[in-house]
C-alpha cells in the first residue's frame, strides 16, 4: 500500500485502542496519543501521512495541534473528530486546509472510506516535494542548463505533462531555448522513439508553409515532379515542434487547427485523407494577449494549442543561471575550437552577470564562442566578449573600420565607464585597470 502510518490523538483512550485496532486489521501501522501534547511529541520525532486529531483534548486541542503542524511545515493530512456541538469548528479547521471531520459517534464505514482517500493525498504531496527538490539540485535537465527556481519550475512542468498526450504551447522571449523545452518534452514522453520534426513558421511564405505542412501530390503545381510528405507525415508516431505558431497566417490556422483536431490532412492536390498519430508542441515568442486581440493567433487554436501552458523566463530573470551557462559554453567552444582558455576575467565576469541578455541564451552562447576564438590568453577578457561594441541600455554602439587605436581605446573606456553607470571602482573591475590609472585615462580624455 505504499506509506500508509496514521496517529490517532484522542484523550479517550478507548476510542484511540479501538481504531488502532481496527486500522491495523486493514494494514494501516497506527500509532496513538492521549492527548494534544504527546501528540504533538510523535510528530516531530517521526513522520506520519494521517493524523486523527480529537477536536477537545487536554494540553493542546485538535485545531491547537492541526496550527502548530502548520506552522512547523508538516504536511500530514489531518481529519478532526468533533462532537455534533463543536461542528462550526471543524469546518473552519477544513477552510484551513484540514483534510475532513468525522462527528461521534464514529461512522466506520465513512472513516474507512476517508483515510485511503487522505493518505493518497500526502502521498502525492510528498512525491512532488521530493521531486522539486530533486530538480532543483539539478544544472542540466535534458539539453537545457540552469538550476534557478524559474527553471526549476519549468523541469517540473516538463515531468508532469510528458506523459501526457495533451499539446503544449510555449511561451517565451526569442534565444531563451523553446525548442530544447520542446525536445525535452518529447525525450520523456512514450513518444520517444519516434520522429521529432521541427518547424520555424515564421522561416516562409504563406505558400510554402502549407506545402512544408502537409506536403504535396505529384503534378499539384508547377514543378511538383514527385510527391513530398510535409511535417505532419514526418512527425507520424512521434512529435511535430511549430515555433512562431502566431506567424501562421490566419487561412493556415484554419486548416492547422482543423488537422490538429481530425489528426488527419489532405496533401496539397490530394483528394483522400492522411490520417496520423501526433504530438503538437508548438511556441510562439509573441505576447499572447496581445496576438489574440491583434488577430494574429486565432483564438480556437489558441485554446487548442495550450491545454498545458510553459511560460519560459528570459535569462535577466533567472538568477545566477547566466553563470552556469557561459562556464558552459567556455566549456564547449574550448573543445570545439582546440582553445584552453581557462575562464573569465573579473571584468568579464562582472559584465557577464550585470547585463540584461536581451538576445537571452542565444546571445550569451554567441558572445561566448566569439570570445574563445578571440582570447588572446588563457582567460576572457571584457573586450573579447564585445570586441566591437559595448551594449548600454539595451542601444548597440559601433567602432568604426579604420578608427586608430588610441581612439579605439578612448571609446571603449568611456563606454565602459558608462556601463558601470559612473562607478569608478566598477569600471576599473571590468576594464582591468587599477583605479589609479582609470583615473588617469578619464582625466586624459577629458581634455
Amino acid at each position: 500500500m505504499g506509506f500508509a502510518r496514521v496517529l490517532i490523538a484522542d484523550d479517550e483512550r478507548h476510542i484511540a485502542e479501538g481504531l488502532q485496532l481496527l486500522l491495523q486489521e486493514d494494514g494501516y501501522e497506527v500509532d496513538t496519543a492521549t492527548d494534544g501534547s504527546k501528540a504533538w511529541e510523535k510528530l516531530q520525532k517521526g513522520e506520519f501521512g494521517l493524523v486523527l486529531a480529537d477536536l477537545k483534548m487536554p494540553k493542546l486541542d485538535g485545531l491547537e495541534l492541526f496550527a502548530k503542524m502548520r506552522e512547523a511545515g508538516l504536511e500530514s493530512e489531518v481529519i478532526i473528530i468533533t462532537g455534533k456541538g463543536t461542528v462550526d469548528s471543524a469546518v473552519e479547521a477544513m477552510r484551513n486546509g484540514a483534510y475532513d471531520y468525522l462527528t461521534k459517534p464514529l461512522e466506520l464505514d465513512r472513516l474507512k472510506a476517508l483515510i485511503p482517500k487522505a493518505l493518497e493525498k500526502y502521498q502525492v504531496k510528498t512525491a512532488n516535494r521530493e521531486l522539486q527538490k530533486r530538480l532543483e539540485s539539478l544544472s542540466r535537465y535534458g539539453e537545457m542548463i540552469g538550476q534557478s527556481e524559474e527553471m526549476a519550475r519549468v523541469y517540473t512542468i516538463i515531468e508532469a505533462v510528458a506523459p501526457s498526450s495533451a499539446s503544449v504551447l510555449i511561451v517565451g522571449e526569442s534565444g531563451t531555448g523553446k525548442e530544447l523545452v520542446a525536445r525535452a518534452i518529447h525525450q520523456k514522453s512514450g513518444r520517444a522513439r519516434g520522429p521529432f520534426v521541427a518547424l520555424n513558421c515564421g522561416a516562409f511564405p504563406r505558400e510554402i508553409l502549407e506545402n512544408e505542412l502537409f506536403g504535396h501530390e505529384k503534378g499539384a503545381f508547377t514543378g511538383a515532379i514527385n510527391e513530398k510528405p510535409g511535417a505532419f507525415e514526418q512527425a507520424d508516431g512521434g512529435t511535430l515542434f511549430l515555433d512562431e505558431v502566431a506567424e501562421m497566417e490566419p487561412d493556415i490556422q484554419v486548416k492547422f487547427l482543423r488537422a490538429l483536431e481530425q489528426r488527419s490532412f489532405r496533401r496539397l492536390g490530394g483528394k483522400r485523407e492522411v490520417e496520423v498519430d501526433i504530438r503538437v508542441v508548438a511556441a510562439t515568442n509573441k505576447d499572447i494577449e496581445e496576438a489574440l486581440r491583434d488577430g494574429k493567433l486565432r483564438e480556437d487554436l489558441y485554446h487548442r494549442l495550450a491545454v498545458i501552458p510553459i511560460f519560459l523566463p528570459p535569462l535577466r530573470e533567472r538568477g545566477g543561471d547566466v553563470r552556469i551557462l557561459a562556464e558552459e559554453f567556455l566549456r564547449r567552444f574550448n573543445g570545439e575550437q582546440d582553445k584552453n582558455v581557462s575562464g573569465f576575467s573579473p571584468g568579464a565576469v562582472e559584465y557577464i552577470e550585470t547585463y540584461r541578455w536581451p538576445g537571452n541564451v542565444r546571445e550569451l552562447k554567441n558572445s561566448v564562442e566569439r570570445a574563445v576564438i578571440l582570447a588572446k590568453t588563457d582567460q576572457i577578457e571584457l573586450i573579447d566578449l564585445q570586441p566591437r561594441h559595448l551594449h548600454h541600455d539595451d542601444s548597440e554602439v559601433y567602432v568604426q573600420v579604420g578608427t586608430s587605436l588610441e581612439e579605439t581605446e578612448r571609446l571603449f573606456v568611456l563606454r565602459t565607464f558608462a556601463f558601470a553607470q559612473g562607478d569608478h571602482k566598477r569600471a576599473a573591475t571590468m576594464l582591468g585597470l587599477t583605479l589609479k590609472d582609470l583615473k588617469a585615462k578619464l582625466q586624459q580624455y577629458a581634455k
